[in-house]
């Protein structure tokens, strides 16, 4: 079956930097949009970047666009999302995603979520 695992979240201070991964398994990695979401306490989850199959395209959420940064390796099936100048506001919970279809910032387009990494910044 398909799976999706997230790591690397942790507690980081505010100003710092994280880099989260997650490998799939159970499809073929290439032919799927990957993105990454998150959900804080008492929040709704949001969408926060999103990239093509080749990589070639990446979106990203107004609030992390110039910290966050999106890529992939498909041949070794893994997304990545590197967090630089990690905020309070970032504190939540993130989930990789996989899209047949492409629509990188609907949470509805996308076919298998992974189990999610917390992510606590402290002041």
């Amino acid at each position: 079956q398909v799976q999706l695992v997230e790591s690397g979240g942790g507690l980081v201070l505010a100003g710092g930097s994280l880099r989260l991964s997650c490998v799939a398994s159970g499809l073929t990695f290439s032919d799927y949009y990957m993105g990454w979401f998150r959900q804080a306490p008492g929040k709704e989850r949001e969408f926060v970047a999103g990239i093509s199959r080749s990589g070639a395209l990446t979106a990203y959420a107004d609030s992390v666009k110039g910290r966050f940064t999106i890529s992939r390796v498909n041949a070794v099936n893994t997304v990545f999302l590197r967090m630089n100048s990690l905020q309070l506001e970032d504190t939540a919970v993130y989930y990789c995603a996989a899209s047949f279809r492409g629509q990188l910032r609907l949470s509805e387009e996308y076919n298998y979520w992974g189990q999610g990494t917390q992510v606590t910044v402290s002041s």
